[in-house]
């Protein structure tokens, strides 16, 4: 310490800058080296633990250590902030003008960390944009983009980095919060002339011999229960149902049934296998146009 004293005197001679400037400067220079490399070495020992506490321990230790920087900064600075808040008092009207942007990002983010809408790996849609959560920080979040350009609830591989702001622009839609699974519906065209008891009844085996689906009701009367405080949701039935419309000249059976969004389009390839393996039997007749 003595030695960066020593050295600040030296420079103020050879330079003219005041040395107890200097030496501030030096020491933020060297608080934030430190912070930083204190970051890689606690992200190393995290990589080690699996990989979702590795991302949550992270992210927390990362806030913490932010926190602490500013502070630190703030003591080395302190004899100099009056000078530095008479300079922001005149120029604030035109920083807050040029950076509005970024200041409505900043306290978005603190309305989602406290409201907590949605969290890490929840699957929501927003402005049009749907995907799971992968990141969020001081001014956006991060989507890994499903849908879109694959067919099916599916990612494409695309990351979308959203601002903060669109959560309190635009409604957000989670898929994820309080319950983990949404209705879902498969529509079945079959001719006038079929069996139609006999048809609800198939495609109703087909969907409850599905391994996912059949035990989606139970955990989601759990959910329900654990819920029932905050909101008021009610479902009177929770099992798969199949109901029938006559459109036209065909019958559309359509069956509803609970999912997992990220399983859903495994659902949909097993009951599609299964009604087809039905109709090769000659047990359901499917509607074509001709």
């Amino acid at each position: 310490m003595d030695f960066l004293v020593d050295f600040c005197f030296w420079l103020e001679k050879k330079i003219g800058i005041d040395s107890d400037l200097l030496e501030a400067f030096f020491l933020t220079v060297l608080s934030l080296l430190f912070i930083q490399l204190l970051k890689i070495t606690l992200k190393n020992i995290f990589m080690l633990l699996e990989q979702k506490k590795a991302f949550l321990y992270y992210q927390r230790t990362n806030i913490v250590l932010t926190i602490l920087n500013v502070v630190i900064i703030f003591v080395l600075w302190d004899q100099y902030l009056g000078n530095i808040i008479t300079i922001i008092s005149f120029t604030s009207a035109a920083l807050t003008l040029a950076l509005r942007e970024l200041i409505f990002n900043f306290f978005a983010g603190i309305y989602l960390r406290v409201k907590k809408p949605f969290s890490i790996e929840d699957r929501i849609e927003v402005d049009g944009k749907k995907g799971d959560v992968i990141n969020m920080n001081a001014l956006s979040f991060e989507i890994l983009e499903v849908g879109n350009t694959v067919n099916g609830d599916q990612s494409t591989g695309i990351t979308i980095n959203v601002p903060n702001s669109f959560a309190l622009t635009y409604p957000i839609k989670n898929l994820d919060k309080n319950f983990k699974y949404i209705w879902s519906e498969i529509t079945v065209k079959t001719p006038l002339n079929v069996d139609v008891e006999k048809t609800k009844k198939l495609l109703l085996e087909i969907i409850c011999s599905n391994e996912v689906v059949k035990r989606i009701p139970k955990k989601m009367e759990n959910a329900m229960e654990d819920i029932s405080p905050d909101y008021r949701i009610y479902y009177n039935k929770l099992e798969p149902i199949v109901y029938l419309r006559v459109v036209d000249n065909h019958l559309e059976f359509y069956i509803r049934y609970l999912v997992h969004p990220k399983k859903s389009r495994y659902v949909e390839d097993d009951v599609w296998t299964k009604i087809l393996a039905y109709q090769k039997a000659k047990k359901i007749k499917l509607y074509t146009e001709s």
